[in-house]
């Protein structure tokens, strides 16, 4: 299973996304357009835009606001990778230099407040209260979850709970945000869209597990960063947690020394330690639970073409290697 078999029924608005994107990414200012081409043109999986798509597609909007609803969350996602970078001090990101290691970072992060602000300005245009409230709840909280990620590097005593707090606030409010948006332009039902915005929910928790397994067994050049990324930075994620708490003490004390300290000194270590303990094995039974629970969310929809590939998502999602 691939992405481009997955998002064959909505290839058509994919590409009217793509032509909307490259429509409202236009300023005078010609760096911002050198930078937003740039990052939007590095590729990425697009799964948050899928996401309204197969949403309104499963519930029959016949529509047009979803195409610029779709371009309108992958600004607000890319408006948040820009910012990452710069606090993460990144250099790669899917396999291309970051936008900051290029054009520095006071760049980056005021095209990031362009994207955001363009982003708001087209929702705007689709002239619904209920969406301006839906995305910008998301806005904010995501903003919050990057803050909480800050204040845990380097804390070696954040638990799982704490730890999921994180995620669902950083990266799955945007696929809930996104699958909910498909539901409110149809007029689902209250119940139908609150499934749909679970379902997003538990999507972006699992495929974020999933990136932590990744940073600690993947491909570079499949993945397009670095290994061990998230070590450096101290960042507690949950296969460290996992191997903290499953260890020995040696285990536990070479990985918590590793997350206070970061960098990459102590990464063969901590590597071994995860390897012993099972945590990456953990790490993905957590995101197929998280999986499973995205499916039972929307086991109300009608069956259609949009729906099989809603139901794919979540096991593409824990299956992954990129």
């Amino acid at each position: 299973m691939n992405l481009e078999h997955l998002y064959a029924p909505i290839a058509a608005d994919m590409r009217a996304v793509d032509g909307v994107i490259r429509e409202r990414l236009h300023s005078e200012v010609v760096l911002i357009r050198q930078v937003a081409e740039y990052i939007i043109g590095a590729g990425g999986k697009r799964l948050r835009p899928a996401l309204v798509l197969f949403s309104a597609g499963a519930l029959g909007y016949r529509g047009s606001h979803h195409l610029e609803l779709a371009a309108v969350v992958e600004f607000i996602h890319t408006a948040t990778l820009l910012h990452d970078d710069v606090v993460d001090e990144s250099d790669l990101r899917r396999g291309n230099r970051t936008a900051n290691a290029l054009f520095g970072n006071a760049a980056s992060v005021l095209v990031g407040d362009f994207l955001y602000s363009r982003a708001f300005q087209m929702m705007v245009s689709v002239g619904s209260m209920r969406i301006q409230q839906v995305l910008a709840d998301a806005t904010n909280t995501i903003a919050e979850g990057e803050v909480l990620q800050l204040l845990n590097c380097h804390n070696a005593d954040i638990d799982i709970p704490q730890y999921l707090r994180v995620i669902r606030y950083k990266t799955a409010k945007l696929f809930e945000a996104a699958a909910r948006l498909g539901a409110i332009l149809s007029g689902a039902p209250a119940e139908v869209e609150e499934g749909l915005a679970r379902y997003g929910m538990h999507l972006g928790t699992a495929f974020q597990l999933v990136d932590d397994v990744l940073d600690y067994s993947g491909d570079e050049d499949a993945t397009g960063k670095h290994l061990g990324d998230d070590l450096a930075e101290g960042k507690p994620t949950l296969p460290l947690i996992h191997a903290m708490q499953q260890g020995s003490a040696a285990q536990s004390a070479c990985v918590r020394h590793a997350i206070e300290e970061g960098g990459r000194n102590a990464f063969p270590e901590v590597m071994a330690a995860i390897r012993a303990t099972g945590a990456l094995d953990e790490t993905r039974r957590h995101a197929e639970t998280e999986a499973q629970l995205a499916l039972e969310a929307i086991a109300m929809l009608p069956a259609s073409t949009y729906r099989d590939s809603l139901v794919q998502l979540p096991p593409f999602a824990v299956a992954r290697d990129f």
